[in-house]
């Protein structure tokens, strides 16, 4: 029977026999006392605020300190979720705009255990997700003996909208990226609190997926983060794309005036001509609106909270320099293929990519709907996750100092998640995630089992110490450029090249064409 099995029945096995039963613990933060539950090894805190709720005046405003309470809150119901739309292959959420909140869960028996902190971002696009679905708890990966918290933060239109009203009333004269302050402010609530739950805020790392994990990258790259954390997990997600000055797109990160203008045409689909009047609406009114696409609330260049052009700020050395381990998965863009006929393919690829048109069509050949739904969904993996992952570990390997390890994951059986027209060709977008969480179903396939087993040590520790490495786990080498330094995530783990390197050339030499103001 694997470890992981016997910690899960027995956990379940407790949960039956004797619910009801267990204790309460104290613990004295910012704002008052909480009180959580205590089940097994493990005490879980929920909704813990971080921050006031950004509701009225406080809506599209940099996240303010917390309001204290009065007694002892029970810190023992989830939160509600960001105010989003509701998406078909999610679970219906309980949402609100009073979300700045985060859970923990610690092995922690007594504060002075200094104990490894894991801070989770939620992926989703950042229009989507939330931290009190059950795969994004931290119930079995703290048994590996680390601190696990995990963060709400505003999402879509309430997270990330730009305009000139909202530029002019910030001190810092910018406006857009209200979510990424959420996350850097829960990060500074954990360096002033998370020594009460037995952690260590001197060893705090970052982790996310996706949307999560481009947050990671972003804020790697923040002069705002500096001294909050000291490692970074990245999954699927660098942040590596040049600016535009256009709105967003998949391939280039919108500057604050394009934003703004964005965000001016929203006013007036929203039939409103000030924020007063928009701070008014309920945000049920824009859940249809375009703005609510992931395109349309993203991550915005205000030269604030992102200050440079990420790729500049890497080769210059202006960064947080702190241990990262980032990778993909083999078929990261599946569910973004496209089953387009081939004259609208040709058309696609040659209106996006001019010049470098000819070269993409070798490397992402047109066919019938079938291939092109295969070629659309390789691009959009390897732009929008491959070549910020390995951008980030190349240049950071170049000028850092230091330790970059980089992974590829790929288990995966031929069945699984192949809606398309074309069959999938290896692990989809957030496969990773319960083998990492050790969310698996006990009835999973052993080799399954084992290798969640694997990856949860391999992550945890990195956080411990750095180094992914321990007993009993296969040899993972740093990164470094040209040799067999991608850690395979499979069965039998080992090291191998950087896959794909030929198209993660070609798009490197694009992103710098296009880095040109001319292009």
């Amino acid at each position: 029977m694997s470890k992981f099995f016997r910690s899960f029945l027995m956990l379940s096995l407790m949960t039956l026999l004797i619910p009801g039963t267990s204790s309460l613990a104290q613990v004295k933060i910012e704002g008052g006392l909480i009180e959580g539950n205590s089940e097994g090894a493990i005490t879980s805190y929920y909704k813990i605020p971080y921050a006031a709720p950004p509701v009225g005046d406080l809506r599209w405003k940099a996240p303010q300190p917390v309001i204290p309470w009065e007694g002892v809150r029970k810190a023992d119901v989830l939160a509600s979720a960001s105010f989003q739309p509701r998406v078909p292959w999610m679970p219906e959420l309980d949402m609100s705009e009073d979300c700045l909140y985060l859970n923990i869960w610690t092995p922690a028996k007594k504060p002075d255990e200094k104990l490894p902190v894991m801070v989770w971002i939620h992926g989703g696009a950042f229009v989507n997700g939330s931290p009190t679905l059950p795969s994004d708890h931290g119930d079995m990966l703290s048994q590996k003996g680390v601190v696990y918290v995990n963060v709400a933060y505003r999402l879509g239109v309430l997270g990330f909208l730009a305009h000139p009203e909202l530029s002019a009333e910030s001190e810092n004269r910018v406006s857009g990226n209200y979510g990424l302050l959420d996350q850097i402010e829960a990060l500074k609530w954990v360096q002033k609190n998370i020594a009460a739950f037995g952690g260590d805020p001197e060893n705090v790392t970052i982790f996310g997926e996706s949307a999560g994990a481009i947050s990671v990258a972003t804020l790697a790259a923040s002069p705002l983060t500096k001294g909050l954390f000291r490692r970074a997990i990245s999954q699927s997600g660098g942040a590596m794309l040049p600016i535009c000055k256009q709105g967003n797109s998949h391939d280039c990160l919108a500057s604050l005036s394009a934003m703004e203008d964005a965000g001016l045409e929203f006013t007036k689909r929203m039939g409103v001509s000030s924020m007063e009047e928009l701070r008014a609406l309920p945000p049920e009114k824009w859940l249809e609106d375009s703005i609510t696409k992931s395109e349309g609330s993203w991550p915005v260049f205000d030269g604030y909270v992102i200050h440079q052009d990420p790729y500049t700020a890497y080769q210059n050395g202006d960064y947080n320099d702190v241990d990262i381990l980032v990778g993909i998965n083999s078929d990261e863009g599946y569910y973004w293929g496209f089953p387009m006929d081939k004259e609208t393919y040709l058309d696609y690829i040659d209106t996006h990519f001019g010049p470098f048109s000819q070269s993409v069509l070798k490397l992402y050949p047109a066919g019938d709907e079938a291939a092109n739904f295969r070629s659309t969904a390789n691009l959009f993996g390897d732009m929008v996750f491959a070549y910020g992952t390995w951008a980030w570990s190349r240049l950071q390997s170049q000028t850092g100092k230091s330790k970059v390890y980089v992974y590829y994951f790929d288990q995966w059986k031929p069945s699984a998640g192949s809606q398309g027209p074309a069959p999938a060709t290896g692990a989809l977008h957030a496969a990773e995630v319960p083998f990492v969480m050790q969310h698996l179903d006990p009835s999973s396939d052993p080799a399954d089992l084992k290798l969640s087993d694997e990856v949860a040590s391999y992550w945890t520790n990195f956080v411990k110490t750095g180094d992914p490495n321990g007993e009993g786990l296969a040899k993972w080498p740093e990164y470094k450029e040209g040799k067999e330094t991608v850690m395979y995530l499979k069965t039998n783990p080992h090291a191998g090249p950087v896959p794909n390197m030929a198209k993660l050339l070609l798009l490197e030499e694009y992103y710098n064409w296009k880095r040109n103001p001319e292009n």
